[in-house]
């Protein structure tokens, strides 16, 4: 993918192409430069817009960006653009409808926006958002997008709100936000990534996305392909042998047969998306990537006690550059990165994620 006035562009005439599309577009309009710039943010209208909605969908983001600015200033007097925290993270992507020339998504996403100045924790807020493309240009443009409330997944109980000055490594200078790109190889995953930082980074980006698919989890076959396509051989027997002890845990602790459903017919939900990346080192042999990360795991049904909950984690995503291409060495989880609990919203009840369950629903990877 390459990127035009910071918006990624160049998506495959597929269905993960519609989904990435519109998945990095809804980043895009949530990411602190195009709230707090003007400039950025029209340049930023003027590529994902589709031909004659440009000025419609200008306005519509300068009403979006005035509407950010007190989320975007924490406490403070003002909003300060270097200490902004603005990501989003998409959790679902579900087609409405597809064909030759247009699509619908409908995406699940989880935002966090706030400061890492003052003392109010950058705050969590779930979105349903649907975008309508078109095909133009031999690529998807942006025709259309709405956004009501999503389904709102407690935090999980055992993370607490970290302070303001914790999300500093994730101010705008120092992360980046994942761009999703669509393409895949014959095997279903991710294509050969570039010999770069920032192919390694969507090489980590892909993986804790792909280790957060419910499939993960109840597909053993699926699940040794995507370790057999992501992860360096040197480790691949290691890493199957664990992946497939974690599998079998979840499975059990849920009580979870292998269709992912329970004895009741309640089924798995567990996604993860990432909220912005930040190289850790890099060399053109190997590179250590840390991933900001909400996962969301649970069931889907009756039982309220084993609703899905959101977990915010740091991922560190070691890899290697073997094959022609960036293969994972590990994949670890280190430091919680928690904002606060949307504000005046109740958690829904369990068996309303069903709706973002399944493999039909999971989002393009990077």
């Amino acid at each position: 993918m390459r990127e035009v006035h910071s918006v990624p562009v160049g998506y495959p005439h597929t269905q993960a192409g519609a989904k990435a599309a519109a998945a990095n577009y809804t980043t895009v309009s949530g990411s602190s430069a195009f709230l707090t710039d003007k400039d950025a943010r029209h340049r930023a209208v003027s590529v994902m817009a589709a031909k004659g909605t440009a000025s419609t969908a200008t306005k519509k983001a300068d009403h979006a960006a005035r509407e950010a600015v007190s989320a975007l200033r924490g406490d403070n007097a003002k909003v300060s653009t270097k200490k902004a925290i603005a990501r989003t993270g998409v959790l679902s992507a579900h087609i409405l409808g597809f064909d030759a020339h247009g699509a619908m998504v409908r995406l699940w996403t989880t935002t966090v926006r706030g400061s890492a100045a003052g003392h109010a924790t950058p705050k969590v807020g779930f979105q349903s958002v649907t975008v309508t493309l078109t095909w133009e240009s031999n690529d998807w443009k942006l025709k259309a997008s709405s956004s009501t409330s999503g389904l709102v997944a407690p935090i999980d109980a055992r993370q607490a709100s970290n302070v303001t000055s914790d999300f500093s490594d994730y101010v705008p200078a120092a992360a980046e936000d994942p761009a999703l790109s669509g393409w895949a190889g014959q095997d279903g995953f991710p294509a050969p990534y570039a010999r770069s930082e920032r192919g390694a980074r969507a090489a980590a980006v892909s993986a804790t996305m792909l280790y957060g698919d419910p499939r993960f989890f109840t597909d053993e076959d699926w699940r040794h392909r995507m370790l057999t396509a992501t992860a360096a051989p040197g480790v691949l027997p290691s890493v199957t042998s664990d992946a497939d002890s974690t599998a079998r845990l979840v499975m059990e602790n849920r009580g979870v047969g292998a269709g992912g459903k329970t004895a009741d017919g309640s089924e798995l939900i567990t996604r993860t998306a990432a909220l912005a990346t930040r190289s850790i080192s890099f060399s053109d042999q190997a590179a250590s990537i840390e991933v900001w990360t909400a996962s969301v795991g649970g069931v889907a049904g009756k039982d309220e006690t084993q609703r899905p909950q959101v977990a915010f984690l740091r991922m560190t995503v070691d890899l290697v550059w073997e094959d022609g291409t960036w293969k994972t060495t590990a994949v670890t989880p280190s430091e919680p990165l928690v904002p606060s609990p949307p504000a005046m919203q109740e958690a829904d009840p369990a068996d309303s994620f069903a709706d973002v369950g399944g493999a039909s629903n999971a989002p393009a990877t990077a």
